[in-house]
């Protein structure tokens, strides 16, 4: 019996299948061996993952509701069912956030740690809190009337405040607002802990508004669609056109609005008449603050650190410990696992390049870099020195606009070629080319990676980097960097794999060829991301014919496994935990290849709407490491989730008696003990090195 692979049922909804992602990240809450610190950070990143989600993915639903779209994905959802199903799960999580919350707090006063409101501050807590507000909080805050004279304010993007209702000499109702600006401190220390800084704002209200008397209060968040919408070919001036269309990301349409749970009913009533926002995208909090985002402030406490899990420090290993990149790189291909392995032999591999008088040219992508970057500086300062920089600073990288906009001008001044983008297509391809002359000739180093340019991200984000200078390669970059700045549209690598053109086609072909094995046939591909329909159709039909297939899917997966004659040969696993599994990486038993590496993620816009690369991994050394490190995953039993048939996660239990498996445990564990060994081997063959010399002289 033929089985219809466009049946809806076959594919979960890609918003619900991300809500359950985010419920992995605050089930990490629950973890008893976590200290209270490490929780709390993961009700932030929930909280953070949570505003993003609204301010593009709802906000998006919202847009094709109002327009009249039916039919958004495979799954045949329309987007007013999935705003439904949206609003339904996240009322419904609420409950399980604000006590994991309190738990948390409970476990954080048993640490002598307290969040708590102003008005239950002890005495001498309350006199130092009034003290600083009059002297820095007062000044900086306005009190604003809202009445006939007085128009409703213009409220930016994720703005924090707090209305109020007011009973003036004559006992008239009025209302207006409190805001409070970013340049303030979310919570105000003191030396029991932390105050939540609205709770001492509506304190002074009196203060703020002299002459009248407060009936009621309510700090209250709102969040706009803030996704930019830029018509490329439109527009004279990139530059210009994108900091136009950050500037409209606080003008979005609101979309949610956040308040406390006692909220007064007519407060509720005058912000949601003036914000233009229904009910059901009103959110009511009881026990939790506003901003969970803004708990990173907690986190980020040095002097609170022992209630997070130690630090690991990234380790550079042989080679990269003794060897320069470039001299590592002439006789040989190395991968570097992050951050088990150190970000700065990417980062010397640039600022190396830069002061090398033999270097002719640098050449890189760059899309998540950072605010403070030592590559940019390095490339900066290579094309001061005359040497040839080119950069293609992507400036539709989604929230890292501005900070890209800052670098690229900052670029251009100092003589680099700066590219933009590529018009209608995001460039998210992780590559950087550095070409020296050497005895009279050319000579090609490249980097490839999963990850961004950036070494704050690549001390909590797990990522693959790869060092070559095989010419087939370097000619393919080349090739890649004359596409994105000249005016070719029909490139084609031919060692190398780009998107839109040749991924996905790869892929499917590779996937279609291990099928054929049957029940000899095994795929492992590990990515943050799965929801392509072409893609899921093709592990389908491989499943379909025996081929056992392993996917470890970070977040969004679209496929439903275990559906019989569809899908019972394949599993999907979610690895959660104190790093971000970011690499994506793809194995088939049988291919010519060992693996591939690649920054595109299995979704139609990285396949289809994207400059990507994969890079295929042929030395077999390199490439059975890397799928070790996806087998140790896939063995994991304590920090793996696996997708039911149903749509929903389970988290792996351990049977009674068997070993602790965490992935990430074990892989700090691993590189610190190479780290431990080759330090010992190091300093004995200095110690031999010492005596012979001593023995000549």
């Amino acid at each position: 019996m033929s089985i219809d692979l466009n049946d809806p049922t076959l594919y979960i909804n890609r918003e619900l299948s991300w809500l359950r992602f985010n419920t992995r990240v605050l089930a990490q809450t629950g973890r008893k061996e976590l200290p209270p610190l490490e929780k709390l950070k993961f009700i932030a990143i929930y909280g953070t993952n949570l505003d993003e989600f609204y301010m593009v993915r709802v906000a998006g639903l919202i847009s094709l509701f109002k327009a009249g779209i039916q039919e958004t994905g495979a799954d045949k959802l329309t987007p007013a069912q999935q705003l439904e199903e949206i609003r339904e799960y996240l009322h419904s999580e609420k409950i399980t956030l604000e006590d994991r919350y309190k738990s948390i707090l409970s476990e954080l006063s048993e640490e002598g740690i307290e969040i708590v409101p102003f008005r239950d501050l002890p005495d001498d807590s309350a006199s130092e809190l009034e003290k600083e507000f009059y002297e820095q909080i007062f000044p900086v805050i306005i009190p604003i009337a809202v009445d006939a004279t007085h128009p409703f304010p213009h409220m930016n993007n994720l703005s924090f405040a707090i209305a109020v209702k007011l009973s003036d000499m004559a006992g008239d109702t009025k209302h207006g607002l409190i805001r409070i600006p970013r340049l303030l401190p979310r919570y105000l220390e003191t030396k029991h802990g932390y105050t939540p800084i609205e709770s001492v704002v509506e304190h002074f209200i009196g203060d703020l508004f002299p002459g009248y008397e407060k009936i009621a209060s309510t700090p209250f968040r709102i969040t706009r669609n803030a996704d930019l919408a830029i018509e490329e070919e439109e527009a004279d001036d990139f530059l210009e056109m994108m900091e136009a269309g950050i500037r409209s990301r606080n003008k979005g349409s609101v979309v949610r609005l956040e308040l406390t749970g006692d909220a007064d009913r007519d407060l509720v009533s005058f912000l949601a008449d003036h914000l233009r926002i229904q009910e059901m995208d009103i959110y009511y909090y009881r026990s939790i603050p506003l901003n969970l985002g803004a708990l990173w402030q907690i986190v980020g406490d040095k002097s609170l650190s022992r209630l997070l899990l130690p630090s690991f420090n990234p380790k550079s290993l042989p080679p990269f410990d003794r060897e320069d990149v470039f001299s590592i790189m002439e006789h040989q291909d190395s991968i570097l696992y992050h951050p088990y392995e150190s970000f700065e032999p990417v980062v010397s591999f640039i600022q190396e390049a830069a002061s090398d008088p033999d270097t002719i040219a640098i050449r890189m992508t760059l899309y998540r870099v950072g605010t403070k970057s030592p590559i940019v500086k390095a490339l900066i300062d290579a094309a001061q020195d005359g040497k040839q920089v080119t950069v293609l600073v992507e400036l539709k990288a989604r929230f890292d606009e501005e900070n890209n906009l800052r670098w690229a001008k900052k670029l251009e001044d100092a003589g680099a070629h700066v590219v933009y983008g590529i018009p209608g297509l995001k460039v998210h391809a992780k590559i950087a080319q550095v070409i020296k002359r050497k005895n009279g000739s050319l000579r090609s180093y490249l980097h490839l990676a999963t990850g961004n340019y950036n070494p704050g991200t690549a001390k909590i984000y797990t990522d693959m980097s790869y060092f070559t200078s095989r010419k087939e390669f370097n000619d393919d970059a080349t090739r890649f960097f004359h596409f994105l700045t000249g005016f070719s549209t029909h490139t084609k690598l031919e060692t190398l794999y780009m998107s839109p053109a040749q991924i996905k086609n790869r892929l499917l072909r590779a996937i279609d060829n291990e099928s054929k094995y049957g029940e000899d046939g095994y795929i492992l591909m590990k990515a943050n991301s799965l929801a392509h329909p072409e893609i899921i159709k093709a592990l389908y039909r491989a499943s379909g014919r025996g081929c056992r297939i392993d996917l470890v899917i970070r977040g969004i997966c679209c496929l439903r496994p275990g559906v019989e004659g569809v899908s019972e040969n394949i599993t999907v696993s979610s690895i959660i935990g104190k790093y971000l599994e970011h690499p994506r990486i793809f194995h088939f038993a049988h291919d010519k290849v060992g693996c591939y590496i690649s920054s595109a993620d299995l979704m139609p816009r990285n396949l289809d709407r994207r400059i990507e690369l994969m890079t295929p991994i042929f030395e077999e050394r390199l490439s059975e490491r890397i799928v070790r490190i996806l087998q140790l995953q896939t063995a994991d039993n304590t920090l793996r989730w696996v997708l039911r048939r149903d749509g929903d996660y389970e988290k792996v239990q351990r049977r009674e008696g068997e070993k602790a498996i965490d992935s990430q445990e074990m892989l700090e564990k691993y590189v610190n003990k190479i780290y431990t060994k080759s330090k010992k081997r190091n300093g004995d063959y200095l110690k031999k090195l010492a005596n012979k010399l001593l023995e000549e002289s």
